[in-house]
């Protein structure tokens, strides 16, 4: 399929959809409610959960784990923003069903696929519903702060100092392609789910981790220092970590930003105040100027690696969601970033709002919000979806909590996570002696593959 559009279809596309959309005013509180009801609402027509012979908690095809994780997480933010409960059993739900047997976000159905960052996004998730006091699960063995730790405590006994002296590999195990690299995204996921953690519980070792991360990414040359700071992709370990992949996404100088102003906000130590101020200036180059379009104090979010090529996958198309919400928290931890995030979502929310306007029900989310004389791009699906919905809702953003905001004592709250080192924190490293099982585990897999084939030619 070839995206782009001649000049008489953007024409007519731009007359035939200003009928559409979703109409916003980024001043009126009510306003942006209601257009996040909409935009939910069709996040929601992609949730495989509800239907026949659907997985409760994933999305449909072809939408990965990781992604839903990255959804209810959005969808949290949006329940305690509107204070909306319609949303909450369908969230608990999933957020529960996922959890796998050893509670850690590594269920059955994952286990052989599952990537570092993958388990991060539900652990952030989880760590969502723990700050927005989210419905406690029935459960009174689970919460969503030991759920969290879970998640932290397994991704820190993968910590791979044999290689590169030290950092997190892209996947758990190395039957699966990318096991050789070590990405932004997966140590960023741990250093930012360190970082909440240390200022939710006030436990200094989670800002140890914090460090630990920190060092070894800038260490390695994942992030940048001067004019400009930078988040890169990733490195392989073939070479030590010397050849640096220098994709730049959204979602990667979001998760670092954000971590920093969850550890000013807790430490208030200046290096983590003036790191926040580096990657804040330099996201600059997520947002476009609209000059062209008449309106030059305008800068409207996007993805600038692979947008204006239309070469976006599944997965990128989504990452301005997460960007949005590290945007949103990082804007009330931090009030000195206020005003310039803020500017930046308004700006935003407002194009995002007028890429709603496609699809049959003529409010569909489109994946450039740049294009303001053309309204929806054709583009639609799941990222979309929640791309908008977590740009507009941050207008609205709340601080955080932590459990010094709880009236009773810690110790009385288990459902909160105490101890703070649940049981079944496995590691799921790969050592010599694995080997052998991983290599059966594979020919099992091979074998079935050829069967099949053998069955279907038969």
């Amino acid at each position: 399929m070839r995206y782009y559009l001649s000049y008489y279809y953007i024409l007519l596309l731009s007359i035939t959809t200003t009928i559409y959309g979703i109409h916003l005013d980024t001043n009126n509180e009510t306003s942006i409610r209601e257009s996040c009801d909409i935009i939910a609402k069709g996040l929601l027509d992609y949730y495989d959960g509800t239907k026949y012979g659907g997985t409760i908690g994933e999305f449909t095809w072809p939408y990965y784990w990781w992604e839903a994780g990255g959804a209810w997480g959005g969808l949290i933010d949006y329940t305690a923003f509107f204070e909306n409960d319609t949303l909450v059993p369908l969230i608990k739900q999933a957020l529960l069903y996922q959890t796998g047997d050893d509670l850690n976000y590594i269920p059955l159905n994952q286990s052989t696929t599952e990537g570092n960052d993958d388990q991060g996004f539900w652990g952030i998730a989880a760590m969502g519903a723990a700050e927005r006091n989210f419905s406690s699960p029935d459960d009174e063995k689970l919460s969503w702060l030991g759920l969290t730790q879970a998640v932290f405590n397994t991704m820190t006994a993968r910590w791979d100092s044999d290689d590169c002296n030290g950092g997190l590999r892209w996947q758990i195990f190395q039957w699966n392609t990318g096991y050789d690299y070590k990405n932004s995204v997966s140590n960023g996921c741990l250093f930012h789910i360190a970082a909440r953690l240390a200022r939710f519980t006030g436990n200094d070792s989670y800002v140890e981790w914090a460090e630990r991360v920190w060092d070894w990414m800038y260490g390695v040359g994942l992030m940048t220092e001067g004019d400009w700071w930078f988040v890169y992709d990733g490195v392989k370990i073939h070479d030590n970590c010397t050849a640096i992949t220098k994709y730049q996404w959204t979602y990667n100088q979001g998760m670092m930003l954000a971590g920093c102003a969850y550890l000013y906000n807790y430490t208030e130590e200046p290096k983590w105040y003036n790191y926040t101020m580096s990657l804040l200036d330099s996201a600059q180059v997520f947002f476009k100027n609209m000059s062209d379009y008449g309106y030059p104090e305008s800068s409207v979010m996007y993805e600038a690696a692979c947008q204006p090529s239309y070469t976006c996958n599944n997965d990128q198309r989504s990452f301005k969601a997460y960007f949005s919400r590290f945007l949103g928290l990082t804007s009330v931890l931090v009030p000195d970033t206020y005003p310039r995030i803020h500017k930046w979502l308004v700006d935003s929310s407002n194009a995002a709002a007028g890429s709603c306007s496609g699809g049959s029900d003529g409010v569909t989310c489109g994946l450039s919000w740049t294009n303001w004389t053309v309204g929806w791009d054709t583009y639609y699906g799941l990222g979309e979806q929640m791309s908008a919905l977590e740009c507009i809702q941050n207008l609205v953003v709340k601080p955080p909590l932590k459990m010094s905001d709880f009236e009773v004592k810690p110790e009385s709250m288990p459902w909160l996570g105490y101890p703070k080192h649940p049981e079944n924190a496995k590691s799921l490293d790969l050592h010599t002696k694995d080997y052998g099982g991983a290599g059966v585990i594979t020919a099992i897999i091979g074998i079935s593959i050829i069967g099949c084939f053998i069955w279907l030619i038969v």
